[in-house]
This record gives structure tokens, C-alpha cells and sequence, in this order.
């Protein structure tokens, strides 16, 4: 499995947890126009601005993740980052409340103001889901750690985007039939997602110990190559 299947995958079964989170507000984005063509159109655009703002949001975490495998951090950056998802999917799985940090809080106001001006003056939909893009979201950020263990700014762009393509399908059924899915099976589904988020984490430490294991844990690689796998 290479990284831009890696973030399909997680797009595909993270876009659950977006209808319940973000179906909402995606929700709130009224359609002006009577045909059902033309809503259908205005539900395009409203998730093809969330794939921008992700693939945005890779681009520029991935200059980070340039410049620590250009270092030769990357196999630790990738132990890290397995650590840091594995704990994220036992807190899930065990209840364990994390609090909300200042920075995401602060982060956070802005771009509501943000959104709420866009809905007031009917900025559009694609504005609105490229401001949708910019709210914290716990599947977003583990899309991005998986982005910055790229080897590239162009390939952390393309792994989110992938992770936005994975979402696009559930989201624009959604958002088009106001909310198919209902709170049950939603929570099947989430109730999933920590073990999901699991064997994610177990992924990419076996990646960063480079056992040359195929489709699994890649050889290491020299600066000035890329690794898709």
C-alpha cells in the first residue's frame, strides 16, 4: 500500500466522523436554485473547496517534512508519528478525554467568524468549504501526520489530496440527501475508527524501521528519490 492509498483510506473511513462533525455546517449551506442539477453542482463545489484547503494544508506541512528527511529525521519522525496515532486510537478506544488545546482553541475562532461572514453574505459554496477545510479536525490531523512522512512538499500536497478524495464520496451523498447516514450507523462505524487508527500507527513504525518488508516497511531511501511505498 503506497502513501496516496494510505490517505484514500483514511479520507474513506474518516469521512463518517466528518458527516457527524462537519455534516452540520455543510448542512447550514443553503442552496439557492430549484434544480436539482444545479444543487448538486453547489455540493461539488462546497467539497472540492475542502480538497484544496487539504491539499493546501499538506503543501505546506510537507516543506517541514522536506526539510527533516533532507536531515535524515525521517525513519525517527516516522516512529513518532505511529507512537503519536497509536495513542490517539487507545484514548479513543478507552474513553480517554484529551483536552483541547489553547492553540487549536484560538485557531479555531477566527475561522468560525470566518465561515459565519461567508454564510451571512452568501459567499458561496466553494468558499465555504475552503474555509470548512481549516477547522480542526482530529481525522484532518492524522491525515497530516501521515503527510509529513512524504518525502516532498508536491507529494504531502498529493497525499491530502487523496485523504479529500477519500471524503468526497460520503460527503456529497450527505450533503446532497441532507444527512443519509443516521446517528446509528455512525456510531458503528466510529466505533471502528480507534482500531483503525491502530493498526495506522503500528503502519508507519514499521515503515520508519525500514525492514524492507514489501508494501509494508520500505528500504531506506538516498535524498533526491521518493518513495511512494
Amino acid at each position: 500500500m503506497n502513501n496516496y492509498e494510505v490517505g484514500f483510506f483514511i479520507g474513506l473511513f474518516g469521512s463518517v466522523h466528518c458527516i457527524g462533525m462537519c455534516g452540520p455546517l455543510a448542512f447550514a449551506v443553503s442552496s439557492f436554485h430549484d434544480k436539482w442539477w444545479l444543487i448538486v453542482i453547489d455540493k461539488l463545489l462546497y467539497n472540492i473547496g475542502r480538497v484544496i484547503t487539504y491539499s493546501f494544508l499538506g503543501l505546506l506541512i510537507g516543506f517541514i517534512g522536506r526539510q527533516l528527511w533532507l536531515s535524515g529525521l525521517q525513519q525517527g519522525v516516522s516512529l513518532v508519528s505511529g507512537l503519536l496515532i497509536i495513542i490517539a486510537g487507545f484514548s479513543r478506544l478507552f474513553k480517554i478525554k484529551m483536552g483541547k488545546s489553547r492553540l487549536s482553541k484560538s485557531f479555531l475562532s477566527p475561522v468560525n467568524r470566518l465561515i459565519n461572514y461567508a454564510l451571512q453574505h452568501r459567499a458561496g459554496h466553494l468558499m465555504v468549504g475552503i474555509l470548512n477545510g481549516f477547522l480542526p479536525c482530529g481525522f484532518v490531523y492524522l491525515a497530516l501526520i501521515g503527510a509529513i512522512n512524504t518525502s516532498s512538499p508536491l507529494a504531502s500536497a498529493k497525499f491530502m489530496f487523496w485523504f479529500g478524495a477519500g471524503t468526497f464520496p460520503l460527503m456529497l451523498l450527505a450533503t446532497v440527501s441532507a444527512g443519509f447516514i443516521g446517528p446509528p450507523l455512525r456510531r458503528r462505524i466510529n466505533s471502528f475508527m480507534p482500531y483503525l487508527m491502530v493498526c495506522l500507527g503500528f503502519w508507519f513504525i514499521l515503515r520508519g524501521m525500514q525492514l524492507n518488508i514489501p508494501y509494508l516497511s520500505p528500504p531506506p531511501t538516498s535524498p533526491g528519490t521518493e518513495s511512494c511505498r
